[in-house]
């Protein structure tokens, strides 16, 4: 029986908020287990237009260690609900420009088709429940955004 006491005996190696550029490569590798077969790398990026209005950047702003302990709590549900589920997470803050990515989710499972479930699964838990707020700066103003899951807005 697996243990489920912290993240990373639940199959998550890597669950940050930084400030600055993401690793994606090092995220990637984080997730590395011989016991897979399937492995996802979700780049979130920012584009530049939203209802028409160029964005010029992004700005995200993130409380840290509640966002950290959350990521924690989704991780150890993906362990639960796919086997041999690994998982690894980085959103980041500050400004972000245009293409970039803001945030990257690594998953690896034995099979493809759990792989794909689990990563939709962590982004969507991600918008609903981690504490990271977006900013959308447009060249003639700003808006702060919900996070909604489901890849709309």
């Amino acid at each position: 029986m697996r243990s489920r006491s912290s993240p990373r005996s639940a199959g998550a190696s890597m669950l940050k908020i930084i400030d600055g550029p993401i690793d994606v490569a090092a995220v990637r590798r984080a997730v590395d287990d011989p016991a897979t077969g399937a492995v996802l790398i979700f780049e979130g990026v920012g584009r530049q237009d939203f209802d028409g209005r160029l964005v010029v950047h992004l700005a995200y702003e993130a409380y840290p260690q509640m966002a950290e302990a959350v990521l924690g709590e989704i991780a150890s549900e993906m362990a639960a609900r796919w086997d041999g589920c690994r998982v690894a997470i980085v959103h980041r803050t500050g400004v972000v420009a245009i293409g970039e990515p803001s945030v990257v989710i690594a998953v690896a499972t034995p099979h493809r088709a759990e792989c794909y479930e689990a990563s939709r699964y962590a982004i969507d838990q991600l918008k609903e429940r981690v504490p990271v707020w977006k900013k959308e700066v447009y060249e003639d103003g700003s808006a702060w955004k919900a996070n909604v899951s489901g890849g709309h807005r």
